[in-house]
């Protein structure tokens, strides 16, 4: 009677891990399909970000000023163009991690450390990508009167604007990735 009971017991404790496993796999699931749409959401934002204006030139204080059709877009700028490639390349990786964890049933310890130091190698790649288009957005928005730049999103304020969007999408995904880091690290024995 008392051997039935301890078995009894131990197969509802089984039931609880099995329960508790598979929410825990239900919820990196969930955060790696929201890191993915955030870095889609990111790159594509600031991929697509482009307004043309048309500036006033005053070359000559005697002179009207001459008009210029200028353009501003993101490839414009190689801090812009690496948060662009640290998003798509983030984007791709989740993809493929969330085929991983749907093919595989049982997790190895290989697999789990891989997911790892994918995820860790993401949380640094993102973070710079957000530092970097971070400071050119802020030259944008206030300029530097050290070394005479002057502000322009005062003139290109639509784009401006997309772009401070994706960086702070971009700096939501890695904020993401860092919980998808600790959710790895607590599965490992």
């Amino acid at each position: 009677m008392e051997n039935e009971r301890k078995n009894n017991l131990n197969g509802m404790e089984m039931e609880k891990g099995k329960k508790q496993s598979g929410s825990r796999k239900g919820v990196e699931l969930s955060m790696r399909v929201l890191a993915l749409v955030l870095t889609m959401v990111a790159a594509t934002v600031l991929g697509v970000a482009k307004q043309t204006k048309i500036v006033p030139i005053k070359l000559i204080p005697t002179l009207p000023p001459l008009n210029v059709s200028t353009t501003a877009k993101s490839t414009d700028l190689s801090a812009f163009v690496f948060n662009i490639s640290a998003n798509a390349i983030a984007c791709g990786y989740t993809a493929i991690s969330i085929v991983i964890m749907m093919i595989s049933k049982g997790r190895s310890k290989g697999l789990l450390m891989t997911l790892l130091v994918g995820d860790l190698v993401m949380v640094g790649l993102l973070f710079s990508g957000t530092g970097a288009a971070g400071a050119i957005g802020l030259m944008g928005m206030q300029g530097n009167k050290h070394v005479m730049w002057k502000k322009v999103c005062n003139v290109f304020g639509k784009f401006c604007h997309q772009a401070a969007a994706s960086v702070a999408v971009t700096f939501l995904a890695s904020l993401v990735f860092m919980l998808l880091v600790v959710l790895d690290a607590m599965k490992l024995p």
